[in-house]
């Protein structure tokens, strides 16, 4: 076991926490990487404001009894905040905010008595975060799968770090973006980090919602298949703030959208139909396969309770060796 003033605060047995992904992390995936002492927080996405995604009260109910979290992406959830409201309801043990203003929803968050972890892809993102009351704060590194920005996870742990040292000591910090297996857990403690969000590696878990073609064709890739590009939301017609791209697997349509950014959003929601009928169709030529570059660590689609013990165990090995012990990666 690996203490940390993560598992001291949240009352969890590992450092480590699912990323709460959109259209990925329900409930049963939530609740398997709980039980092996982690942390699972469901994806509550758009907020209901995009469509496809999973009822995410069916959800949060099949993420109990066990301690359990919910996540939103800020700027959707500030169109439908009464999803908040329904959320909690649920007793979330924490709420994940990312990519948006939080101080709205923290009064809520706090008098639900929930824990408010507030994600960040800029340094200038923290004091926002801190205003809101954040336990603690995730920083993520552009490394990550999905929607991020453009600061890498290596340098900005330890800046973030220093920076919480100096303003809020008792905020937690959790490192998030290209954390896969126990290297990158004990590189994120080594760091100053308290904790880490794992998001690909846990996508190709086989609890997550992520469909198996999307698994099957990401399994075998390298970090080098990924991209990060904005075209892709205004193509679909997604209105993201400019500030954000989104990573995921190279296709054809990232081939031939990726250096066309202005027309894109000249063309904003072009796509949106023929987007819509390519996901139902499950054409992977068209639709993102969303996964960071820590695809080329992915090599299975294990349970997530073996995913998380497994983490620990290496991490506890390296840290206990000073890193400098030979790392044989497991599945």
């Amino acid at each position: 076991m690996i203490s940390t003033r993560l598992t001291e605060r949240f009352g969890i047995q590992h450092p480590i926490i699912c990323a709460p992904m959109a259209y990925v992390t329900g409930g049963a995936l939530a609740a398997s990487v709980s039980r092996a002492g982690g942390l699972g927080i469901v994806g509550g996405g758009y907020a209901g404001t995009v469509g496809g995604e999973p009822d995410l009260e069916t959800e949060l109910t099949r993420a109990k009894p066990g301690k359990f979290g919910v996540g939103f992406i800020t700027w959707a959830l500030e169109r439908a905040p009464k999803m908040l409201t329904k959320a909690l309801q649920h007793s979330p043990s924490c709420v994940f905010l990312s990519f948006g203003d939080p101080r709205p929803f923290a009064a809520e968050v706090r008098d639900a008595g929930a824990a408010l972890i507030c994600q960040v892809q800029f340094l200038s993102q923290i004091d926002i975060a801190l205003e809101a009351g954040a336990a603690a704060i995730v920083v993520q590194g552009s490394e990550a799968g999905g929607h991020g920005a453009t600061r890498s996870t290596f340098p900005f742990v330890p800046e973030a770090a220093d920076y919480l040292k100096r303003r809020s000591p008792g905020t937690l910090l959790i490192a998030a973006g290209g954390v896969a297996d126990g290297r990158g857990l004990a590189a994120a403690l080594m760091l100053g980090a308290d904790g880490v969000v794992v998001g690909t590696r846990l996508w190709a878990s086989a609890e997550a919602l992520t469909p198996k073609a999307h698994t099957d064709k990401a399994i075998g890739k390298t970090g080098d298949s990924t991209i990060r590009m904005k075209t892709l939301d205004a193509l679909r017609g997604v209105p993201w703030p400019r500030e954000y791209s989104f990573r995921c697997l190279k296709n054809k349509l990232t081939d031939e959208w990726s250096d066309r950014e202005a027309e894109a959003f000249r063309a904003f929601g072009k796509l949106s139909a023929k987007y819509a009928q390519a996901r139902a169709q499950n054409d992977l030529d068209m639709v993102a396969v969303v996964c960071g570059e820590a695809v080329g660590l992915l090599r299975d689609r294990p349970s997530a309770e073996s995913i998380v013990n497994s983490i620990a165990a290496q991490a506890a090995i390296l840290l206990r060796g000073g890193g400098t012990l030979k790392f044989t990666p497991q599945s």
